[in-house]
């Protein structure tokens, strides 16, 4: 039986934004390790996506673990998966995991990246800042 984390993994690597918006939620929230407070929506967060399949240079899974765990918006235990990843961003290596948390319907209602190390998170912050400006997403700092 083919899972969202499935299906979400084989879409990330065709870059396909299509297949991704079918595996969000309306409201799905992704909390990223460059903004405080999540991006939310799966407009804003198709976009982010859209920026960040742009940015990121020989982006790989390398592990997946799956579980359940309590979601950030309304502490309910949910499926949940932890996909390992290694990218390049402005010639910084990545190391970081992406937390999908699942809806009873079995799609992606949170995400949560995190990233390594300091100099990786700092790169990034402005690649995806300069993304999201440049895709009129969010507005000139």
């Amino acid at each position: 039986m083919t899972t969202a984390v499935d299906r979400f993994r084989a879409a990330v690597d065709r870059r396909d934004l299509d297949a991704l918006g079918d595996l969000f939620t309306e409201d799905i929230r992704l909390y990223s390790p460059v903004k405080f407070t999540p991006f939310e929506g799966r407009p804003m967060v198709l976009g982010l996506f859209g920026v960040l399949l742009r940015i990121f240079e020989d982006f790989r899974y390398v592990g997946e673990f799956a579980g359940a765990s309590r979601t950030s918006a309304d502490g309910t235990e949910a499926p949940s998966a932890v996909l390992l990843f290694r990218a390049t961003v402005g010639g910084r290596e990545i190391h970081g995991i992406d937390l999908l948390h699942l809806d009873d319907d079995g799609l992606i209602k949170e995400f949560t990246v995190m990233v390594r190390p300091q100099s990786a998170v700092q790169a990034l912050g402005e690649a995806v800042l300069t993304g999201l400006v440049a895709d009129g997403l969010v507005p000139t700092p």
